[in-house]
């Protein structure tokens, strides 16, 4: 049970794309979901569509909101964009699968793999400064509605390092928690800091891929 004007917050993860199926690394790349992901926000749809909200958020690249439009039309809402809801920005692998990634950077994999908090794929941003916008961005969301019920888009990275935060896990820890395409994550900020109710539910979806490294 929510506790008396707490903030409430699902949190979505983005449908399935082509290059999640491919393992091919996306980051702030602008990649369509594919049919699988589009069934699967209408499928998110139905579930958020009986519950009330008072605002929409989502990442503006196309697969988060592509995601967010089946059920903001649902509910009759007007999504907000906001570009530091984006996943991490990958540098010089966007566009590369991870094999790919592995056999052509593998002193930069390594790195990767370890989860450094200091690198940044050369072009990319460091693990420590997405973390800081990750966190920056749902703290702003969460303040902006206190007492209320939020739903937010986002993706697989931006996730990651929220569960982190709420568990208080480091950044460089290897992830042993689900991270599933179009997962409903459902949390709540309450007077002592950020609780996770639900995490990873995918009843509502026939199957979802967990591409993300760990």
């Amino acid at each position: 049970m929510s506790a008396p004007h707490s903030t409430r917050l699902c949190i979505v993860r983005h449908g399935e794309t082509a290059w999640n199926a491919e393992h091919r690394v996306q980051g702030q790349l602008d990649v369509p979901l594919n049919a699988i992901g589009q069934a699967q926000a209408l499928a998110a749809s139905r579930v958020l569509a009986r519950e009330t909200f008072d605002a929409i958020y989502s990442s503006d690249l196309s697969r988060a909101q592509q995601t967010a439009e089946p059920t903001a039309s649902a509910l009759g809402l007007t999504v907000v964009l906001d570009r530091d809801l984006r996943e991490r920005h990958y540098g010089i692998f966007e566009r590369l699968t991870y094999a790919e990634v592995r056999q052509k950077f593998p002193e930069d994999y390594a790195r990767f793999e370890a989860r450094d908090p200091e690198f940044a794929f050369r072009t990319g941003e460091r693990l420590k400064d997405f973390y800081a916008r990750s966190i920056a961005v749902l703290s702003r969301i969460a303040d902006a509605h206190r007492g209320e019920s939020v739903l937010v888009f986002t993706h697989g990275g931006v996730l990651d390092m929220l569960y982190r935060h709420v568990a208080g896990l480091p950044v460089s820890a290897p992830r042993e928690f689900g991270i599933p395409n179009a997962g409903l994550n459902r949390l709540e900020v309450v007077s002592s800091g950020w609780q996770i109710r639900d995490w990873a539910d995918t009843a509502h979806l026939d199957d979802a891929l967990d591409d993300l490294p760990g």
